[in-house]
């Protein structure tokens, strides 16, 4: 059977800030194709970018491996691929050249190759995947191996022929995410990982996908590998990996990487009744909408199968910005939410986002009051992103010029002509997580007053920092007020 060597395009090392971080996750949509074609016979083997500094390490692996196919098989459950970093694309295009200069045949999947597929062909690859990757995958390498003459036939893949694209017919998505093995964790060194967390004193953590696919319509958020069906695993699927994973590797700790987490009526209960039956003992996080958190006991649910932290799109505390954007929620949903999870002690978490189309100075303070209003446990704090395929993306294409893409997470550029200048966004982006810490250090210097006995380094710390901040706001204050003026 011929050999199958997977890789992904996203470095840790090449973005700055998510390596800063030192809390990386293993390539986990990679490793499950990989499973998928080896149930099939294929021999795989992972080099994963992961950890790496340079794609040029690839190399060696080549050497060595002497695969016959290069299939570069982005984390589609990793939601920074989905914004198609430059840094990213470089890499996958060296990947590329250097896969084809040992003659090998290279097949991509990925949210960029999806929105680029002529950029990644005419880089080198000889076929782009679009869409749920891993049939297509099995399909498109049974019919190299044995009917290449045959290969339009292969449904979800775009390739080049007598200099023209073809684009086969679209992949049916899989409704039974229950026929996919589990991921082949074998092929991550996972100690790698571990040491990485261990050495930014964080409780080291694995990823799971429970479901693929999100069916709602936020206007700026896109869809190119898992589209708007929703599928799940059944609970006791996942809960089989929970407890394979805890006993090999040793972790307590999950990050259910789905786009929305339990949105089927009765799983996430059914889910918590098994994880409690067989007496597992594990933290998670999730990402959830505000809305979903209201219904029946979903919250209760969550906090006894042993919810940690649950992430939503609170977005804006703006109700006429939230509405621009199709979301669905209201800020009243965000406000009744934290209230419950913060009274099951669950923690919440929210994703910001500012510079949306038509944004005033107004909303942008009603966001930033709501945060201290209700003062979540983390907050992550983005511009608006135009993605292919969005509407919000046909809105403003025209607007978009030389930089269609960021270079790493941390850019933060705005690439259309938002309310102020892209300056503005950057400086507001530091100027909002200072105003945070510092009402949790305002927060600390009053517990440390009024209940000195239950104090801890962590507490003595935000309230040290709050020296810092105070100043550093009224310092961005002022800059950000110059910079309102900024066209």
């Amino acid at each position: 059977m011929k050999k199958v060597l997977f890789t992904h395009s996203y470095f840790y090392r090449l973005d700055p800030k998510q390596w800063k971080a030192k809390q990386p996750y293993p390539p986990l949509a990679t490793i499950t194709a990989a499973a998928f074609l080896r149930a099939y016979g294929y021999n795989v083997d992972l080099f994963d970018t992961a950890l790496r500094k340079s794609p040029e390490e690839i190399i060696p692996a080549i050497e060595n491996y002497k695969p016959d196919y290069l299939v570069i098989y982005d984390d589609g459950f990793n939601y920074l691929t989905k914004m198609c970093l430059t840094n990213m694309r470089e890499a996958a295009f060296e990947m590329i050249k250097t896969a084809r200069e040992k003659n090998l045949t290279v097949i991509v999947s990925s949210s960029d190759a999806t929105d680029h597929y002529e950029k990644y062909i005419n880089a080198g690859a000889d076929y782009v995947i679009i869409g749920e990757a891993e049939h297509t995958l099995k399909e498109l390498l049974d019919t190299l191996n044995s009917e290449p003459q045959n290969i339009s036939q292969v449904d979800g893949i775009i390739f080049k022929s007598n200099n023209q694209f073809i684009k086969t017919n679209p992949r049916q998505i899989e409704r039974n995410l229950d026929v996919f093995p589990m991921a082949a964790w074998d092929l991550i060194n996972i100690n790698d990982y571990k040491n990485i967390w261990n050495e930014g004193r964080k409780e080291f953590s694995l990823n799971i996908a429970t479901t693929r696919g999100c069916p709602f319509k936020c206007n700026w958020c896109a869809k190119p590998i898992y589209g708007t069906r929703y599928n799940s695993r059944s609970p006791q699927n996942v809960v089989d990996e929970i407890g394979y994973l805890q006993k090999t590797f040793g972790v307590n700790y999950f990050w259910f990487c789905d786009d929305i987490f339990g949105l089927k009526p009765g799983w996430v209960q059914e889910f918590r009744d098994l994880v409690i039956q067989r007496k597992l003992k594990f933290r998670y996080k999730i990402q959830s909408r505000v809305d979903l958190l209201l219904k029946e006991d979903t919250v209760d649910a969550l906090a006894e199968s042993g919810a940690d932290v649950v992430w939503v799109g609170a977005e804006s505390g703006s109700q006429k910005i939230l509405d621009a954007m199709d979301k669905g929620t209201t800020v009243d949903e965000i406000y009744k939410a934290t209230k419950l999870l913060k009274s099951k002690n669950v923690k919440v978490a929210f994703f910001l986002q500012f510079g949306y189309l038509n944004e005033t100075k107004e909303d942008i303070e009603k966001t930033i009051n709501m945060v201290l209003d209700l003062m979540p446990d983390e907050i992550g704090i983005s511009v608006s992103y135009p993605l292919p395929g969005t509407k919000f993306y046909d809105i403003v294409k025209e607007q978009l010029k030389e930089k269609t893409n960021w270079t790493d997470s941390d850019d933060l550029a705005v690439m259309f002509r938002s309310t102020f200048h892209p300056a503005y966004y950057k400086k507001l982006h530091r100027y909002v997580h200072k105003v945070y810490k510092k009402k949790i250090g305002m927060d600390s210097i009053r517990k440390i007053f009024f209940k000195p006995f239950s104090i801890n380094k962590k507490t003595l710390r935000s309230a040290l920092l709050t020296f810092y901040y105070l100043p550093a706001e009224i310092l961005d204050k002022f800059t950000l007020k110059k910079l309102e003026s900024l066209q």
